[in-house]
């Protein structure tokens, strides 16, 4: 069963691209944990037809066994029935809905009936910035029957920038423009409720110096995955969720059930019960990515 800590990097690839059946199957990029195949805005109109051509022979041979977690990115409830109709469909972990609303949920959700596949709802909409609004969706992925079937929320940086006419600096980053307040919302919006959210695409290709500035901010704000918008970005983003191994030693000894309630370990205190759940993940991240610095 696919967890959203098991997201790692998500390299989005157009559904147009050459190389889609030998990315599906880690023949062309054997590092990755997580691919989302974009019917969306990384398709234009015009080449919607092939892309969804390219996307069925894809499908039809697509390797189930290999680990990598698959999910397409669908333009639209039209788009997501075409593609269900597919043979091989059952071999995706599941759909990112794009644009995701209250208003717009049902009509992706109830071609997901009879259906086993997670989905992953994106965050983009004018609707973000209103905070009743983002409650009362909550509420919606809440009903039983959905919130079994949510994988993680993913938050769309460009779309939300776009409807303030800003473009993402050069200089900064994301949680330094009108997004970062937003993004806190958010969280405390959904993750006391449950949802797990991932981080937006990091655009500037040519500033890994800023992408791991980001990280970090990412990372204090329980953001569990990053979208990845080129190959290259994958191992710079994933070695981000390496594990200290300190942090390992203090999760092991939080979860210790011979440990105090309160004790200090590497110059901090560690309190068994408000530090459970970090323990449990961080056990659970080291063994996904492994230990860092």
């Amino acid at each position: 069963m696919a967890k959203p800590q098991n997201l790692g990097a998500s390299l989005y690839v157009p559904t147009t691209h050459p190389d889609l059946s030998a990315i599906a199957n880690g023949d062309k990029l054997g590092h990755l944990r997580s691919v989302i195949f974009c019917t969306e805005d990384a398709v234009s109109l015009h080449e919607l037809t092939f892309a969804l051509a390219n996307l069925a022979h894809t499908l039809a041979g697509m390797d189930r066994d290999r680990p990598v977690l698959r999910f397409v990115r669908v333009r639209n409830p039209h788009v997501l029935a075409l593609v269900l109709a597919m043979p091989g469909v059952e071999h995706l972990t599941g759909f990112v809905l794009p644009k995701c609303t209250r208003a717009n949920f049902s009509a992706y959700f109830e071609l997901l009936q009879g259906t086993r596949h997670l989905i992953m709802p994106t965050l983009e909409t004018v609707e973000v910035f209103d905070d009743l609004e983002m409650q009362r969706f909550r509420q919606l992925l809440q009903t039983p029957g959905i919130r079994e079937r949510i994988l993680a929320l993913r938050i769309g940086g460009n779309d939300l920038l776009a409807l303030l006419g800003i473009r993402r600096p050069r200089n900064v980053t994301l949680y330094r423009t009108p997004l970062g307040p937003v993004i806190s919302r958010l969280v405390v919006t959904f993750r006391p409720y449950g949802f797990l959210l991932t981080a937006p695409v990091f655009e500037h290709l040519d500033a890994p110096g800023l992408l791991d500035m980001e990280m970090a901010e990412d990372l204090a704000h329980g953001m569990v995955g990053k979208t990845a918008i080129h190959p290259d970005q994958v191992p710079l983003i994933e070695r981000h969720y390496r594990v200290k191994t300190s942090d390992v030693e203090m999760a092991r000894c939080i979860m210790d059930t011979q440990s105090p309630a309160v004790f200090k370990m590497h110059g901090s205190m560690c309190e068994v019960a408000t530090h459970r759940d970090w323990a449990q993940s961080v056990v659970e991240q080291a063994r996904m990515f492994g230990f860092g610095h």
